[in-house]
């Protein structure tokens, strides 16, 4: 960007306070309300006048010789909101184009057999996934599990029996004991 710093005597541009504290008291409210108007946000406005200001003190020495070092500072300004802007479109056509995947809940069977399974002794649940869930056989079940597989055919019994007194039709509704 360039800024022409003006070589003759000052025209009808008033000379710039040499005090950078002075310089910013007489004119940030008046960009922060430019940039308000074309944004639509006022604390975006304000943060972004005040990233120009930021900015420009970076540059005071060479930016207070200028003619009218207000319209360096405004320029940062509106090309920080220009640039904000840009941004924000982008992100909303990215997320316009992304596709929305709604994933239906458990049906409430599931979510009563869930928690039918959760009112079942560890073991005894345990059996009962194992065999139906995961299809392994009483023999797999005990080697995994290192327990006889008698005893994996007890669980696997008590569970169900279990799971049975639990679920009883009555009607077109369960109901749990």
């Amino acid at each position: 960007m360039t800024v022409r710093q003006q070589t003759g005597p000052p025209g009808p541009v008033a000379a710039a306070p040499v005090d950078f504290t002075d310089f910013y008291r007489a004119h940030f409210h008046r960009i922060a309300v430019q940039l308000y108007a074309y944004l639509g946000d006022h604390a975006e406005a304000q943060d972004l006048t005040q990233e120009a200001f930021c900015r420009t003190l970076e540059r005071w020495d060479r930016v207070s010789g200028y003619g009218d070092p207000s319209a360096f500072v405004r320029r940062v300004a509106w090309n920080l909101a220009t640039s904000r802007l840009r941004r924000v479109r982008t992100a909303v056509r990215h997320l316009a184009r992304q596709r929305e995947e709604h994933t239906p809940g458990p049906e409430p069977d599931r979510v009563a057999l869930t928690r039918a399974l959760a009112d079942l002794p560890t073991n005894q649940r345990r059996a009962i996934v194992l065999h139906h869930l995961a299809q392994l056989s009483v023999r797999e079940i005990a080697e995994q599990v290192g327990a006889p597989e008698g005893t994996v055919r007890s669980w696997l019994s008590r569970g169900r029996t279990a799971l049975a007194d639990q679920f009883t039709e009555t009607g077109s509704e369960t109901r749990r004991a």
